[in-house]
């Protein structure tokens, strides 16, 4: 069966989200795919991690990932599609890439989102992603 992955950034306008949900939606009434959902925490300095008490980071992270994913899995069940939803902390980019290669995915969507300027200096997750995955996967990486 197909995978979807779909990563949720918090950086992210509701619009892209919805539009990545709303195209993993349309693709599973046409063919049989798993849909996942990924939010990718970001990594916290040693130093910084030496302010919070044993499990309280991980706590934050859930917590922060769990409201970042809602807006999906809503959107996912009013449509009364499954899904797989998880968190992992990380680099973005680099994350998404380990995460999809590890489920077997298929396809990245990304949803379209109008491009900011820090996009034009780094080039958009989309842009980064499309480039870790280059010549090494059979996985596309639809969106912007």
């Amino acid at each position: 069966m197909k995978k979807i992955l779909i990563p949720i950034d918090g950086r992210s306008s509701p619009a892209r989200t919805r539009s990545a949900v709303g195209e993993a939606v349309a693709i599973h009434h046409r063919e049989p795919v798993q849909i996942h959902l990924l939010s990718v925490q970001p990594a916290v300095s040693g130093h910084v991690a030496m302010f919070f008490g044993r499990g309280e980071l991980a706590d934050i992270h859930h917590r922060v990932a769990d409201e970042e994913l809602a807006a999906a899995q809503a959107q996912l069940d009013a449509a009364r599609v499954p899904y797989v939803a998880s968190y992992i902390v990380g680099r973005r980019a680099e994350t998404i890439v380990q995460h999809a290669r590890t489920i077997g995915c298929d396809r990245i969507l990304m949803g379209n989102e109008a491009p900011a300027t820090g996009v034009t200096l780094f080039g958009s997750l989309a842009q980064q992603i499309r480039q870790l995955m280059a010549g090494s996967s059979d996985c596309q990486v639809l969106g912007s």
